[in-house]
């Protein structure tokens, strides 16, 4: 007892160098699990994972491999990410590595780049975080090096209602794993080794297949609204293995819905992101289902759950989860551009009233942009690829003069052409529109010259076999022929502008050197006549 007294007469607010009282956290008991007992197949553990670790502990720091790698290794999956966590700071663990970079602001961790281009792998490095509370995080000093700027303002390492607003104050490994979400998650493995340190019960959770919040779930949700979408996505992706959410976890999720209001749309965006690209989205979208939150989480994703059951929005969804399950590369813009279509064409076709269809188009993708999307990070690059999908949809259409090797040349074709074979999928185009772009793809030169010039005389025999309008004297038909004609109907119900190409204006159209399609006839030159002298009725006109 007299020592408990002089601790606390002689602790203070400041004591530590992180500014928490001298009281330590309450924190779980550490138990290192060794190899016969936790069954770890060190083949599934990516090489680069262990070299920096390795790299780590040669320097005299300690090092593991940690969160959802070590709960899909336990599980026996081969995770496809790897984390590791260290008592080293970043600037640290970037001075041991010769391509390493410090990122983040509000949590800052180190990239470590192995490999080049597409190729390229990312091993993700975080120091342990110091475990604040309310009482402890006033006038935190903290120890961030960087983006001091940023942060200079800020004295408090959680506000009133518990959201912690700083998260680069290190810490001891057991504050660390007590910070974290979900007890599975909350595991540290030690390559060399060959033991998992576990401060929370995580394995017996793992055996169970418990899905349980670390601490009071009402009070982690505060300390951070975004641990609600997480619950989510991780009890969607471990449903097949059994998988469920503990009541209290679950209990305190949907009156902890409100908080997320007050969560940066842009990180709300990359959530919502990870919730749908990790191989689950129509599991994540069933479970949104089940636990009652088909709305109020994030403005897009309530309109990607209402919109799941739509055939081609599930196809998009389908084919998500079937590329990651393949380890094939997933892009947001294309998901979206699938879920957004229906908004994009509709806008479209009303505007189409009124305007050329190339700006029209143009200006309904920005204003579902700007209705369904908003500001967030890298929406510049998103509606980049977004909108070059959307516009090479009508150009499809075309299958005749230079617009299929135009088209199959694009950066963007395949893309295109994947979204073009969903919508045949789902019924919205012809089967047979898909399948011939499908061949052309494949085909050599020769073989898509073959296939263009067979398309041309496809349409010449259509346009034979059509009655002609207006008589049949051959002058009243290239009259006929000469005039414009109104906005034809492609395919897919889509209008097309006069001569069935989508081309912008002062964009050359294909077969060119074809019957002319313009808007208007050409002006006829008009001639000066040359007055008549008085009395020479036979006078002609001057040229």
């Amino acid at each position: 007892m007299i020592k408990q007294f002089i601790q606390k007469l002689f602790s203070g607010p400041n004591a530590s160098a992180s500014g928490k009282s001298g009281t330590k956290p309450k924190t779980g008991k550490r138990i290192e699990i060794p190899a016969a007992d936790h069954g770890i197949n060190p083949e599934f553990i990516d090489q680069r994972a262990v070299d920096v670790t390795a790299t780590l502990q040669r320097a005299g720091f300690e090092a593991y491999i940690v969160g959802g790698a070590v709960r899909d290794l336990l599980l026996g999956l081969r995770p496809k990410d790897f984390d590791v966590a260290t008592n080293a700071t970043p600037e640290e663990v970037k001075s041991l590595f010769r391509r390493a970079f410090i990122i983040g602001r509000r949590f800052r961790i180190v990239h470590v780049v192995y490999g080049r281009g597409r190729e390229h792998e990312v091993i993700e490095v975080s120091t342990y975080r110091a475990l604040l509370d309310n009482a402890q995080a006033d006038t935190v000093s903290g120890n961030e090096k960087t983006a001091k700027a940023e942060l200079a303002g800020m004295q408090h390492a959680v506000d009133a209602s518990g959201r912690v607003l700083r998260d680069n104050v290190w810490g001891p490994q057991d504050e660390d794993a007590t910070r974290r979400d979900f007890t599975i998650n909350a595991m540290y493995y030690d390559p060399a080794r060959q033991v998992v340190v576990d401060f929370h019960k995580g394995m017996a959770d793992v055996r169970a297949k418990t899905l349980r919040m670390i601490g009071d779930p009402a009070t982690r949700y505060r300390e951070d609204p975004v641990r609600i979408v997480r619950a989510l996505r991780f009890s969607a992706k471990l449903a097949a293995s059994g998988f469920s959410l503990e009541a209290k976890t679950k209990k305190a999720m949907l009156p902890a819905l409100p908080l997320l209001a007050d969560v940066p749309q842009s990180r709300m965006f990359d959530e919502m992101l990870k919730l749908l690209q990790t191989g689950h989205s129509l599991a994540s979208v069933a479970q949104l289902k089940a636990l009652g939150f088909e709305t109020g989480i994030y403005p897009l994703l309530d309109l990607i759950v209402a919109r799941a059951d739509e055939p081609f929005v599930r196809a998009a969804l389908a084919d998500t989860d079937r590329r990651v399950g393949e380890n094939k590369s997933v892009a947001p813009s294309f998901l979206l551009a699938c879920v957004l279509w229906q908004d994009v064409n509709g806008l479209w076709q009303h505007k189409q009233r009124g305007m050329h269809p190339f700006p029209a188009l143009q200006e309904a993708i920005e204003e579902v942009f700007d209705q369904r999307i908003g500001d967030v990070s890298g929406r510049g690059r998103l509606a980049g690829d977004m909108r070059e999908m959307w516009m090479m949809q009508p150009r499809f259409e075309r299958r005749t003069g230079s617009t299929p090797f135009g088209l199959a040349s694009q950066p963007r074709f395949r893309a295109a052409f994947d979204f073009l074979r969903l919508r045949a999928d789902a019924g919205e185009v012809p089967e047979e529109l898909a399948t011939w772009w499908e061949d052309f793809s494949l085909e050599s030169d020769a073989g898509r010259e073959a296939m263009v010039q067979e398309q041309k005389e496809l349409q010449r025999e259509q346009q034979r076999s059509q009655p002609r309008q207006g008589g049949t004297a051959p002058r009243q038909a290239t009259q006929q022929a000469a005039r414009p004609a109104p906005p034809a109907s492609s395919a897919s119900g889509m209008a097309l502008p006069p001569g069935g190409s989508f081309e912008s204006p002062g964009q050359a159209g294909d077969g060119a050197g074809e019957a002319s399609g313009s808007d208007s006839p050409a002006k006829k030159r008009r001639r000066r006549r040359k007055p008549r002298a008085p009395g020479d009725a036979g006078a002609a006109p001057a040229a």
